[in-house]
Formats: structure tokens, sequence, C-alpha cells
């Protein structure tokens, strides 16, 4: 029988009472931690509720929301009139601590065949829309919510006399100061992310944090781990750089952790590209288990990890999954996000996250390709997050976001049924649907665009595999009437 767990949590549970994350969240957050570094092993009873406010000198129902977060994320469960316990399934994980090595090799960056983007992407002309169209995104944030009135008010602030000079001829040192110590605060609230500025490097969005790790981190020939299917502009990316690809599969837990230790035994992978939290393209959030074992196979075979989060902030079911990231990696995890989806798809501002060595690396080679950033729009975004107006704007979307996937899910169900398949995701802002295999993509879009429906989404065709014969379903954007004409058209035309 396992035995309670006796840990000194009085030290290692400081609830941090001038937060602006919930003293619930951070409890939560900090046991999964414990777990992830293995000083909570799998099977373990936790403290009832009761204890452990007595020990944490905090409000019982603080602890009963904490346990109740982490029982919604699968960490733990309850057993009748014995409290909690750790799920036994999770992988055991040695406890030790892991310090980022200095023995990062970079490579020069090499020069490669230019890679074409396909123009089915960006061929949409707006102009020649008619005002009753549909236009269906990859997973785009609604403009119509933007906060413009305080996107405006931090903007002007730039252009004022005494700040006017400083902005026009600021250094450019990987982002300005204001903003990666906003973006550092930022993480470290929201994500468990305990970062510094020589950590952060700001990119002109996630894209160009992606190319300047890939850019960093492989040379011709190295074997990549992707997800199959993958982020289709990721992909390009890494091809650029000369990957390799090992394909990995994904089911409804995340990408499948045997199958990339089978590939890892076989021979060296360089490098794993991973979307853990809202997988792109299907959507899927990664298992408590899988990811523990994923931490576990860092450790084990020292391979780099880009952790993509390029949609942290929208989760529905419960509070969003910490990142991997957020665990003791031992250094080898580089983690990517941007503020593009809480904002707007114009607002090209992305970070990167690493050790110090990389970060410097990232910042010479970001140099190369863009020797200043937009000073004026990285001040504006830095004074929305330290004046709160960044997070109340995610949490008013949010709820909107969150409505707005119920309502297509249950549409897509009434009017299309088994004529496709899709999971209701736990956040993002689209939806993976899958079609029947006889449905042609490609010919469905166009007779779509016929009636006026279009999209520029993410599209996945492969024939015979009914696992591509899919694509995204960006609803965010979208109002009720649109979602449910959108529904309307393709129930007609899907087969």
């Amino acid at each position: 029988m396992k035995k309670t767990v006796m840990i000194p949590f009085q030290t290692l549970l400081v609830i941090d009472k001038n937060s602006r994350v919930p003293a619930y969240l951070q409890l939560a957050n900090k046991l999964i931690v414990l777990i992830q570094e293995g000083k909570m092993l799998p099977g373990g009873i936790l403290p009832g509720t009761r204890q452990m406010a007595i020990t944490l000198l905090i409000n019982r129902k603080t602890v009963t929301r904490a346990y109740e977060e982490l029982i919604a994320q699968d960490w733990i469960e309850t057993m009748p009139q014995k409290g909690y316990r750790i799920i036994p399934e999770l992988p055991v994980i040695k406890p030790r601590s892991f310090q980022p090595k200095n023995n990062f090799k970079s490579s020069d960056p090499h020069e490669q065949e230019r890679m074409e983007i396909p123009n089915a992407y960006f061929n949409l002309d707006y102009n020649t829309l008619k005002g009753s169209d549909i236009v269906v995104n990859d997973g785009y944030p609604d403009i119509n919510h933007l906060p413009y009135n305080e996107l405006l008010k931090q903007y002007r602030k730039q252009f004022n006399k005494k700040n006017l000079k400083q902005q026009m001829t600021l250094r450019d040192d990987g982002g300005i100061q204001t903003l990666k110590q906003a973006t550092c605060n930022f993480l470290n609230e929201t994500r468990g992310i305990n970062i510094s500025e020589n950590e952060v490097v700001i990119t002109r969005g996630a894209q160009m944090a992606i190319y300047i790790a890939a850019c960093l981190l492989l040379t011709p020939g190295d074997k990549v781990a992707v997800s199959d299917p993958n982020y289709s502009f990721a992909d390009k990316v890494l091809k650029n750089a000369g990957a390799a690809f090992v394909n990995v599969p994904i089911d409804e837990e995340g990408m499948d952790m045997d199958y990339l230790e089978t590939q890892l035994k076989r021979g060296e992978i360089k490098l794993l590209y991973i979307v853990p939290h809202h997988h792109h393209p299907t959507t899927v959030t990664m298992s408590a288990s899988r990811r523990l074992k994923l931490l576990q196979l860092i450790r084990t075979y020292q391979f780099w990890v880009i952790e993509d989060d390029y949609d942290y902030d929208f989760h529905f079911k419960n509070s969003p999954i910490l990142p991997l990231a957020s665990s003791d990696h031992g250094g080898k995890i580089i983690y990517i996000g941007s503020f593009t989806k809480q904002l707007a798809p114009s607002f090209r501002i992305g970070y990167m996250v690493g050790a110090p060595a990389i970060i410097r690396k990232a910042i010479n080679l970001r140099l190369m390709i863009d020797l200043r950033g937009d000073t004026f729009m990285e001040q504006t975004v830095a004074d929305m997050i330290n004046s709160g107006d960044l997070s109340r704007h995610i949490k008013k979307t949010n709820k909107i976001y969150a409505h707005r996937c119920a309502y297509t899910c249950r549409l897509l169900q009434e009017k299309l049924g088994d004529k496709i398949s899709f999971r209701q995701p736990y956040g993002g802002l689209a939806i993976w649907v899958k079609f029947n295999v006889q449905n042609n993509i490609e010919q469905l879009i166009k007779k779509a665009a016929a009636s006026g429906l279009y999209f520029i989404s993410s599209i996945y065709v492969n024939e015979g595999d009914p696992n591509h014969n899919g694509l995204r379903f960006g609803f965010a954007s979208l109002t009720e009437d649109e979602i449910e004409r959108a529904v309307d058209i393709l129930s007609r035309l899907v087969i």
C-alpha cells in the first residue's frame, strides 16, 4: 500500500499572494512540477485537503480547487474514503537535478536551395469577396474583439517627445528590454517557466523563432522527429535546414512515445519538433503520462526539443496544461510562442526561450535577418502586458471562443454526422475535421468556394490515408451566423 507523500510541502509549495495567478492554480502547477521532477511518485497518496491547507496556511477551498484542477488534467485521482493519489499509471521519474549544459554546438547558418511556399495558402483576393462570402481560416483570433482603445492608448504613448528619440535610436539586443522583461514575467506567471531576460529573444512571430532554432541546431542530414501529420510550415523550415524526417504517429493522447522511443533506440535523432498543448493540425492535447515519458526520453537520449506553443492561453475544459519547458529538462527544450493568437495575425511579435548560450547565438542570427525589430509595437505590447490589459483581453475572449467552439461542434455533429469525424478540442481556435476518403478535399474546397465558402486553413491530403484527409476549421473569427452558413454549405457538398 502506498504511503502518504512525505515531503516538505511548506517550503516547496510557497504561494505568492501578490501574483496575478490564482492561488489554487499556483498550487496545482507547483504540484505538477513536483510530479514531473520525480519528487512525488505515481501511486503516492496526497495529504487531505484539510491537512494540506493547515500545512500551507491557506484556505481549504484553495486546496480543493487545486486538486480538482489536477484531476481534470489527469495527474491525480480520488479514492473513495482514502483521499487523493497520483495516477499510478504515470511513468516513474527518478529524482535528479538537471543543470543546463554548456556543450551546445551551433553550426553556422548554411545555404539551402530556396523552398517555395505554395501560393494556395495566400492566393485569396479579399477585394473580390462579396459581403455574404465566408472565409474559414487556420484558427485566427477575432479582430472585432481586439482591444483597440487600449492598444491605441499604449501606441500613442510611444510618440511623445520624451520617448520618441529613444525609441527611434534604441539598440536592438534581441528585442527591447522592456518587452523581454514583460515577456519573462508573463511566461513565469502563466506557464510556470522560471526565466530571466538572458533566456529570451523576441522575434517577428513564432515562424521566425522556428527558423532560427532550426538554423542553429541542424546540419544537413540530421534526423528530426515530427508528428504525422505535422504543422506544414514547420516542416518547410526543417526541410530547408536539411532535416531527414522521422515521422511519429499521433493519436488521441498526442504523439506516440513508445514509437518515438523505438526510433531513438535505432539511431541518433538530433531534434524533436512537437506541439504538445494543442497539436497542429489535429488540436490534440498530449496526456500527462506521455509528457512524463517524453521528459524521461529527453534525459536518456539528450536530444533537442522545439516546443511550439502557439495558442497556449486559449483552453476551455480546465486551466492550460503547463508546457514541457516548465519542467526540469536539462536545458534541452527550446520554447516558442507568440502574441499573435492573443491579438491578431498582423502583430508579428513572437519569442524564443532557451538556455543563455543558445539565446545569445539566436540573437546574433536574428540580427542578420532583422537588424532592428518594430520598437514601437514591441513597447506597446510590453505596456499591454504590464498594465494587465492583455490578461484581461485573454480572459474575455477565452469565454467567447469556448462558446463558438461548442457551437461549431454541435452544428458539425447535427448536420454532417458520420460524413466526418472530429473531436471537440480542449482549447485553441480551430477544429480538426476529417472527411470520409471518398471526399476529394481539393475538389470539395473548390466547390465550397463556388458557393461562397473559402478555406485558407491547413489542408492535409494523402490518398488512402484517412488521417490525412482533413482540414482545420477555424471557428474563432466567425460569428454564429457565419458558422451556421459555413456548416450548411459543407453539409450539402460532403458525401
